[in-house]
């Protein structure tokens, strides 16, 4: 898989409607967010995908617990599941259940993919920091950041990339 051209292809799609990063427990109930931040690139000379995830978001505990997560790419008209994953927290609620979204087996890492997106990224967490509010410019703490709870930025490795042979006549 040419991951530059996936990258490419897939980056708009974080604006809207989003990507979705599934993770595990450690019993593997999974448990899938909606993101809109990211970065797929090449950072140290390994092919990354840079998430920020706020402590105070399940997904945070599930990613600190396996060390690792798949980003998924919805495809066209799927804006209202990308939007339910993004406003309901996966410690009360089953989003997989919830909006009918199948986990299935990823390949390298024990977080699971999702059947209905058309591109996957398996990654594995190789570095990870906290943000920190001193380094901020203030016009970013008062948009971003106006009740504190600032992300943590993990860099996944991708391990494994894959998408449907047609996913770029599916993206949304």
């Amino acid at each position: 898989m040419d991951l530059a051209k996936l990258a490419c292809a897939v980056m708009p799609t974080l604006r809207r409607p989003g990507l979705l990063l599934v993770s595990a427990s450690r019993n593997r109930r999974p448990n899938v967010m909606a993101i809109g931040w990211g970065l797929i690139g090449n950072v140290w000379g390994i092919p990354m995908f840079v998430a920020a995830v706020r402590p105070s978001r399940y997904t945070h505990d599930l990613i600190e617990a396996t060390k690792d997560f798949t980003v998924n790419v919805p495809a066209k008209g799927m804006d209202d599941v990308v939007s339910t994953c993004g406003s309901i927290s996966g410690r009360q609620v089953d989003k997989f259940k919830e909006t009918g979204l199948i986990p299935m087996p990823s390949r390298k890492v024990k977080s699971p993919i999702i059947k209905q997106c058309i591109a996957h990224l398996e990654c594995s967490v190789l570095y990870q920091f906290q943000i920190e509010k001193r380094r901020l410019p203030k016009q970013i703490k008062l948009r971003v950041y106006p009740h504190g709870n600032y992300h943590d930025i993990y860099f996944g490795r991708i391990l494994k990339a894959y998408a449907d042979k047609d996913y770029e006549s599916k993206l949304p």
